[in-house]
């Protein structure tokens, strides 16, 4: 690991030169290519653009050849996209013209090895201590669970935090498209997809890995982002004893994540009817939790909701259990805003109870005034 990486780092300093001191630069989040003469990055949540340039568009896109090389990969006129891991755990994404029409676009999001705790999420405003406190509920409970929230809202390591929250003695398979979730835990199984090769050949996807995990006796079933028919797969599992099975989503709402889901499933080949397919999903899935990234930058939970079957017009019945309040603008330009209780009590109340679990129902009582 450690030799490639090295190769990784001397192809950076030899062929991406322009952009070397942002990746180097820890308060850079990820950095931006829109063309060879325009690059942003992310600070804090915030995008800015920089001065740094390449020569030219030709320049640009030999840097990124010799990086896709450096890992195994390849970006070519028939294969004009490119989505990776690079040696050092970050993930670059490439899309070349003439798909790109202003140029060879990039995306480098770097990876970082820093530690998050719910004491961390509390500490920054992302959760309320209660909320935090919950989730450690749900995990000890063995809630089946999906994050949801848009790019680079934190999905990834909510999802960590989560996983690390686990009650020990219990066999983790996790299963990702590009390896990026960090779990503190003994015993984890860490799956990864391939891609097809030169000639199409030697592909392995998500829903290929998820039919191989059923039959590795997992006790939780952990996917990186559900984006394909792979949902009907995570959802077979939830609904056939593995408990707490955790994934992510990309939505705005804990409403739109259970349809997309559903919508995802749909894409199976279970040649199952739609009103089977909303019953199973509707069963499967017990917690919506949902990132948002807001107009300040920050990050927070904005939602912890329970999956409580349909409502009369036949739309999923969401309900939130927390939920943000009002965000309002202080003189610096950020958002004040808390995680509160919404005086609805999880159907769940009574597993709460007979497992001695700390969390009494007083902490679902809506705050007044």
């Amino acid at each position: 690991m450690s030799e490639n990486s090295d190769v990784f780092k001397n192809t950076i300093k030899q062929n991406l030169a322009p952009i070397w001191s942002y990746l180097e630069d820890k308060t850079v989040s990820e950095i931006l290519i829109n063309s060879f003469q325009e690059i942003f990055v992310e600070r804090k949540g915030k995008l800015e653009r920089v001065p740094a340039k390449f020569l030219d568009e030709d320049n640009l896109r030999a840097a990124v050849n010799s990086v896709a090389q450096s890992v195994g990969r390849r970006i070519t006129d028939e294969e004009p996209r490119l989505d990776a891991r690079l040696p050092d755990g970050s993930r670059i994404a490439v899309v070349i013209p003439p798909c790109s029409r202003k140029g060879t676009t990039v995306s480098i999001r770097k990876f970082t090895n820093n530690k998050i705790s719910f004491a961390d999420y509390i500490r920054l405003g992302a959760i309320s201590e209660d909320g935090a406190r919950f989730l450690d509920v749900c995990m000890f409970l063995g809630k089946n669970m999906i994050v949801s929230g848009g790019t680079g809202s934190g999905k990834t390591t909510l999802l960590s935090l989560l996983c690390s929250r686990i009650p020990k003695g219990q066999r983790l398979i996790v299963i990702e498209d590009s390896s990026e979730l960090q779990i503190e835990y003994d015993h984890v199984v860490m799956f990864e997809t391939r891609q097809a090769n030169g000639v199409g050949k030697g592909e392995v996807n998500m829903k290929d890995l998820l039919k191989s995990s059923l039959r590795l006796r997992p006790d939780r079933i952990i996917v990186g982002e559900v984006r394909s028919s792979e949902a009907l797969e995570l959802i077979n599992a939830m609904n056939t004893g593995h408990k707490g099975c955790l994934g992510t989503i990309h939505a705005n709402t804990p409403e739109d994540a259970i349809v997309r889901l559903e919508a995802l499933a749909q894409g199976g080949d279970g040649k199952i009817s739609e009103k089977a397919l909303r019953s199973q999903v509707s069963s499967a899935v017990e917690l919506m939790v949902q990132v948002t990234r807001f107009t300040d930058g920050s990050r927070r939970i904005s939602h912890i909701s329970e999956v409580l079957g349909f409502h009369p017009d036949g739309s999923y019945h969401v309900v939130p259990i927390f939920q943000m309040s009002r965000m309002k603008r202080r003189t610096d330009g950020s958002l004040e805003g808390f995680l509160e209780p919404t005086g609805e009590i999880p159907t769940f109340m009574d597993e709460i109870v007979d497992n001695n679990l700390p969390f009494p129902q007083s902490k679902f009582i809506k705050k007044t005034g």
